[in-house]
């Protein structure tokens, strides 16, 4: 398979997954404020301009021909605000590597849930036929989101984390 893989407009039942403009850095920089969501990942809150700054490298791509950094932003239609994000970067058109961030106001909802269902969805429809995930082993929450998006946890850990994978399709 040749051509890269580009994120597009997805829709699931309460959500718009966006292909991330830079943009969206403002809006974002707010809805990802919490140094909770940090506690997992490392790091800590981006100020507006580092995040703008962060979305010129994404929205640029990786360049490198045979992997594509797919990113979307979410927006909640019934509130029309963005709410979180998800990422795949897909290799050779056929494994990717997801994740997905939901802002502490809308956590517990079942968004990022539905929003990486629906990205597996697009995902599969382009032919990716290897997902995978790494989640910190006491996340509980992220694990609930991988097992919901049909991943499950596997014996392989990278630097702390369970690798989780959804099984491939041939």
């Amino acid at each position: 398979m040749g051509s890269a893989v580009h994120a597009e407009p997805i829709s699931t039942a309460r959500l718009d997954l966006l292909p991330l403009r830079v943009e969206h850095a403002a809006e974002m920089a707010t809805v990802l404020a919490d140094p909770a969501l940090h506690t997992f990942i490392g790091g800590a809150p981006s100020t507006p301009k580092s995040l703008h700054t962060r979305y010129e490298r994404l929205v640029a791509g990786s360049g490198d021909p045979s992997v594509s950094w797919c990113n979307w932003v979410l927006r909640l239609r019934d509130a029309d605000c963005l709410t979180g994000t998800v990422q795949a970067t897909v290799t050779g058109h056929d494994e990717a590597e997801i994740a997905w961030v939901t802002g502490t106001p809308w956590q517990g909802r079942g968004l990022a849930s539905e929003a990486a269902r629906g990205l597996v969805d697009w995902l599969r429809e382009q032919g990716v036929r290897t997902i995978i995930a790494h989640i910190h082993p006491a996340h509980r929450a992220s694990a609930a989101v991988a097992t919901a998006a049909g991943l499950s946890p596997t014996e392989e850990e990278h630097d702390g984390e369970i690798r989780w994978r959804l099984p491939s399709r041939h």
